[in-house]
């Protein structure tokens, strides 16, 4: 599957629309990224079941932002529309892919439950 390039425009009907999402929030200029370019796509063609997408912070700016992205490459993993990863820095191929299967194993009705859990609380703190 080919890398998308997400936009403001295409950012929401991606991640609704796609059981697991790979963001890859990246820039031109930024050394690390370039670095971790080549991973990220080999990655990608190994998990044809994933979206893999970059977002280049120069040119989202307002999702960088939304994101409070501070460091690049930040990679941030979407399951059925939830963060369940998010993490400045590149990483090594065997790390990233190791990722992707603990991302894949992840309990999401247990995700789930722990968000409405966490929610309650919060609203009995106020």
């Amino acid at each position: 599957m080919s890398i998308m390039t997400i936009t403001q425009e295409n950012f929401n009907e991606t991640i609704n629309n796609n059981g697991m999402v790979i963001l890859d929030f990246w820039a031109p200029w930024c050394g690390p990224c370039r670095s971790f370019a080549p991973v990220f796509e080999q990655t990608s063609e190994q998990h044809p079941d994933v979206v893999f997408a970059k977002i280049n912070t120069e040119e989202q700016q307002e999702l960088a932002g939304a994101f409070q992205i501070r460091s690049i490459p930040t990679l941030m993993i979407f399951r059925d529309q939830i963060i369940i990863f998010s993490q400045p820095g590149a990483l090594p191929a065997s790390a990233f892919e190791e990722l992707i299967t603990k991302a894949k194993a992840l309990d999401m009705d247990a995700v789930r439950s722990q968000i409405a859990s966490q929610k309650t609380q919060a609203a009995g703190a106020e």
